[in-house]
């Protein structure tokens, strides 16, 4: 039986309390989750933090260059061909450069978000051919893919050092 790895904790820290509208909570917990997130890769160790950690090859390093990619293809309007492939972070990135791209993406999703004042309009994103998904859609879709796959990284960053907590 293998050594159980020492607990550390962080602080958990509880859901946002927003404002009222729906955007101010639809915002409030997708800023949450992707705080969340961040946080369970950085200051993750190399290169455990590429290690597979359930037969399927998930990874913790991998979870955040897909929610990457995710939130490019949903408020900016790139094409992904290779889904399976957004799971994979190249050798040469380390924790900080998937950490570093992640946030400039939200920050960057997050302008594209500022500029829509109504939930039900389509996300303004430079994609031709295919319609855009409503902002009330997107910011759904991108809370329950960010919260299913913070869910994964919490596993995965207890799994390799015992740090728990948000």
């Amino acid at each position: 039986m293998s050594p159980t790895p020492p607990r550390r904790s962080r602080r958990d820290t509880p859901p946002p309390r927003t404002g009222s509208s729906e955007t101010e909570v639809l915002r409030g917990f997708l800023g949450y989750l992707r705080e969340s997130v961040a946080a369970k890769v950085e200051g993750a160790p190399e290169p455990h933090v590429r290690t597979p950690g359930v037969p399927s090859g998930t990874n913790l390093l991998g979870l955040l260059q897909h929610l990457t990619a995710v939130e490019r293809a949903t408020f900016l309007g790139d094409r992904v061909a290779d889904w399976q492939g957004t799971f994979h972070a190249s050798p040469e990135d380390g924790v900080a450069d998937v950490v570093a791209r992640y946030r400039e993406a939200v920050a960057r999703a997050d302008e594209v978000l500022d500029q829509c004042a109504d939930l039900a309009s389509p996300v303004p994103r430079p994609r031709s051919g295919s319609p855009s998904p409503s902002v009330r859609w997107a910011l759904t879709h991108m809370i329950e893919e960010t919260g299913r796959h913070a869910g994964h990284a919490d596993i995965l960053r207890e799994l390799i050092d015992g740090a728990t907590g948000r």
